[in-house]
């Protein structure tokens, strides 16, 4: 079944509501994949950072914004809304491990010399309270743990801005040459 989101149905006059419209564009995914080109993981993070070359289209998706890149750490900000919202009244877990893993493999990614990429192996999520639009901006910071030659053990967390823990994750990944 598939639902036209920008119009309304009946009973359903919320949707009609401009402010719960939601379009966003990206910019071709070879541009930020060609930027990591000639550059070591932490030059390609902060380029991304600044702007220097485009994000990659989940960021668009999903609103959330690389805000902090240091040696074996990453950090995005992220604003929630209802957009990511699940059928419960609270962000999504989906949105909330996008977020997680995001964070924990771009720190990996500052750790790589040029020419050397990585992939997430696997990922465990720890939910530990809603994270609702009333949360307010939430902040989600990743850290390399233990940087092997073929693996890398990472970690993240996501918090309010009042510092409270809302979710944390471990990830390993593999090393590609």
């Amino acid at each position: 079944m598939t639902a036209d989101m920008t119009t309304p149905r009946t009973g359903d006059s919320a949707l009609a509501d401009d402010a719960r419209r939601r379009t966003f564009t990206w910019r071709d995914p070879s541009e930020t994949a060609s930027g990591a080109v000639g550059r070591t993981g932490i030059e390609f993070m902060r380029a991304l950072a600044a702007g220097d070359i485009p994000a990659p289209p989940i960021m668009a998706l999903t609103g959330a914004e690389l805000t902090r890149v240091d040696e074996g750490v990453a950090a995005f900000t992220l604003e929630p809304a209802e957009y990511h919202y699940n059928p419960i009244g609270s962000v999504h877990g989906g949105i909330i491990a996008t977020l997680l893993d995001s964070a924990a493999g771009c720190a990996v990614h500052t750790t790589l010399p040029a020419g050397v990429r990585y992939t997430t192996l696997d990922l465990s999520v720890k939910y530990l309270r809603a994270v609702r639009v009333e949360t307010g901006p939430v902040v989600c910071t990743g850290t390399v743990v233990h940087a092997g030659r073929r693996t890398v053990l990472a970690q993240a967390e996501l918090r309010d801005a009042d510092g409270a823990l809302l979710a944390s994750a471990t990830s390993s990944c593999m090393i590609l040459v």
